[in-house]
């Protein structure tokens, strides 16, 4: 499940240009709920789940080969309530702690030329391509004797390419990425547990008020994650599609927030959720 909501998720204006030498701080919290999607051969029915996380993330825009570029690190803490039945009995799983944290290195290639925060103000932007690699690392809470957990108990790996392209107020985006996932050793006792990669296309239309303001329409479609245990494939590919909306309001100089909300519009297979959002900005740097 945790694997299909990385998947899930949109971020506009993730590759867009930012002046570099900037620090970011960032805290939110997200409420999802939804249905949570078992291997098939589990005798496990009607699971539902709600989940309250909260996110602290570090972002740092610095310069590569004349290109703006940023580093940051993700850290997922939550508290997790699921029910179901489990060969027709109730049961119940409830869990709080720390999930896997993730680290990204995203470098444009075209079209944000690294700028300090004094030259930044005459930039405009055309045409931006950009590329990235997000790890997750697994040091979340993680119990073997469980199905669900906060942590994964594996590595996983996304490269991604963005596309960003303005034309006056409004700016068009596309990222295609594809997630790939170490096996899980010690699933439920034991086990192996092994999933097939995820292939996600994310589109963005952003509009950008003059006040600052932007907001989004924000939608991702993603296949595969196909699992595996013990060598024994499932029939659980997965063909998902998500939308959702994001309102940035910048508060003064060094402080904006950010609100957001998605939910899932058609579902092959899979966990169903919808998500709201928040999280505050706080930024600092070079002469800002």
């Amino acid at each position: 499940m945790v694997a299909n909501a990385k998947a899930q998720e949109a971020e506009p204006r993730s590759y867009s240009n930012t002046p570099i030498g900037l620090n970011f701080l960032i805290a939110g919290n997200v409420y999802s709920e939804g249905k949570i999607a078992f291997d098939p051969d589990l005798a496990i029915a009607d699971a539902k789940f709600h989940s309250d996380s909260g996110v602290l993330a570090y972002v740092r825009s610095f310069d590569v080969g004349g290109q703006s570029a940023k580093f940051d690190v993700i850290l997922p803490a939550s508290s997790f309530s699921a029910q179901g039945l489990v060969a027709g009995q109730p049961r119940e799983r409830e869990m709080s702690g720390l999930g896997d944290p993730r680290f990204r290195v995203s470098v444009n290639l075209l079209g944000a030329p690294a700028l300090s925060v004094k030259d930044f103000a005459s930039y405009q932007q055309d045409l931006i391509v950009g590329v990235s690699l997000q790890v997750s690392a697994p040091l979340g809470q993680y119990d073997d004797s469980k199905l669900l957990n906060l942590g994964n108990n594996r590595w996983s790996f996304r490269p991604e390419l963005g596309i960003s392209k303005a034309w006056g107020p409004w700016t068009f985006e596309v990222a295609p990425s594809v997630t790939f996932f170490s096996d899980n050793t010690d699933f439920s006792g034991g086990n192996n547990f092994a999933q097939a990669p995820f292939y996600a296309l994310q589109g963005h239309i952003l509009y950008n008020f003059p006040s600052g303001i932007w907001m989004a329409l924000d939608g991702v479609y993603f296949r595969g994650g196909r699992t595996a245990l013990n060598g024994v494939k499932s029939d659980n590919e997965q063909a998902n599609t998500r939308a959702g909306f994001t309102l940035a309001l910048p508060i003064d100089r060094h402080n904006s927030l950010k609100l957001s909300a998605s939910t899932d519009i058609t579902t092959r297979t899979g966990s169903e959720l919808s998500a709201v959002a928040v999280a505050w900005q706080y930024r600092w740097g070079d002469g800002f």
